[in-house]
């Protein structure tokens, strides 16, 4: 059970950023600035965060020194992907396009006709739907 402080209300809980780690956040942040349209809210050579204009979540992107890329899909001894983004677009094969142009890769497997599963610049999935 859990207690809290006397005093203190119940505690609350909000998602504030999704954090990816990457061997370039200024790079990293600079590509998915360009993908979703977010502000950078906080730059520094370790971290850089943005956050969308009309509120809500925002994407992190913190230096690891040894970061490895993932496997999609992964093997048993593969580095596994851990978290992907799921992202929503208005047209697949247009937002397609300009992920790819901006420095997404297309991954070898699609397991769905509905989804794009693309790579982000540090190696990163994740995938367009045109619904969700």
């Amino acid at each position: 059970m859990a207690t809290s402080t006397p005093g203190s209300g119940p505690s609350t809980f909000r998602l504030g950023c999704t954090v990816l780690g990457t061997t370039d956040p200024r790079g990293l942040a600079a590509f998915y600035q360009q993908l979703l349209g977010y502000a950078v809210v906080d730059d520094q050579d370790d971290w850089v965060r943005l956050e969308p204009s009309g509120g809500g979540p925002g994407l992190a992107f913190q230096r690891e020194q040894f970061h490895r890329e993932p496997t999609w899909p992964g093997g048993p001894s593969d580095q596994q992907m851990q978290l992907h983004l799921d992202i929503v677009v208005d047209d697949l094969g247009s937002a397609t396009a300009r992920a790819l142009e901006i420095g997404a890769r297309e991954a070898s497997y699609q397991p769905e006709a509905d989804c794009r599963v693309l790579i982000d610049p540090a190696g990163h999935p994740f995938c367009l739907f045109e619904q969700f």
